[in-house]
């Protein structure tokens, strides 16, 4: 009778230790925000924490990348507007242990943001969740919620070695994602670095850049970057 209780005792402290370590993920370690120490120089960094699961070049007819058979992804599926000059893109898998704040890739002025909703319903990021976790390439393959998930386009425009510059920001809704925060209007000015929006729970963020002759990609896929701290380009 007495190792029946003590099992019960076991199993009743596993769950209130799982539920209490849950509880405290979600609603506290979640929301955490660190300081960040933003990167010096002209240059363009993470707008997130994560896990470069892609980086192109390419222009408005390229496919960006073969999700699965029969299934691609543009560069308009993914900003959601047709864009005709050559592209700089690159894509931030945020796991749910990340932190969640984005930050702006560059100075300068958010000139509008756009939310567009799920084709249908937020799809489940599992694949690439198990994918970066145990390495195994392509980081993309089977993710449909890259082309079918909800998501909001911020547009910044600002100056890179002495041009102007747009920048985009998507940030892609996971499945099970509460909300996409924005805490910069449009018209707003924001400094490189800056906490702008936040995505809840699982979600992916890809920056969308002009590609200029002078820009030199520092990232690959694999590497994982931080919000504000990881240079993406110089």
């Amino acid at each position: 009778m007495e190792r029946i209780t003590t099992v019960i005792i076991i199993f009743c402290l596993i769950i209130v230790s799982f539920v209490v370590t849950f509880l405290f993920w979600r609603y506290v370690w979640f929301f955490r925000n660190p300081t960040r120490i933003i990167a010096p120089g002209d240059n363009i960094v993470s707008p997130a924490d994560g896990t470069i699961v892609y980086v192109k070049r390419l222009v408005s007819e390229d496919d960006v990348i073969v999700i699965k058979q029969g299934l691609s992804a543009k560069i308009s599926d993914i900003m959601k507007e047709d864009v005709c000059m050559p592209k700089v893109l690159i894509g931030i898998f945020m796991s749910p242990l990340d932190v969640h704040y984005n930050r702006s890739p560059i100075e300068g002025r958010v000139d509008f943001v756009r939310h567009y909703p799920a084709k249908t319903k937020n799809l489940n990021m599992g694949s690439m969740q198990f994918r970066t976790l145990f390495k195994v390439r392509p980081y993309y393959w089977n993710s449909r919620h890259i082309v079918e998930n909800e998501r909001a386009v911020t547009r910044i425009i600002g100056v890179f070695k002495g041009q102007p510059i747009s920048s985009y920001v998507v940030q892609i809704a996971g499945g099970h994602v509460s909300g996409i925060d924005m805490y910069v209007p449009e018209g707003g000015g924001v400094s490189k670095g800056e906490i702008f929006g936040m995505i809840r729970i699982g979600s992916q963020v890809d920056l969308i850049l002009p590609d200029l002759p002078n820009m030199k990609i520092k990232v690959s896929e694999g590497d994982i970057v931080k919000a504000g701290e990881s240079v993406l380009v110089e």
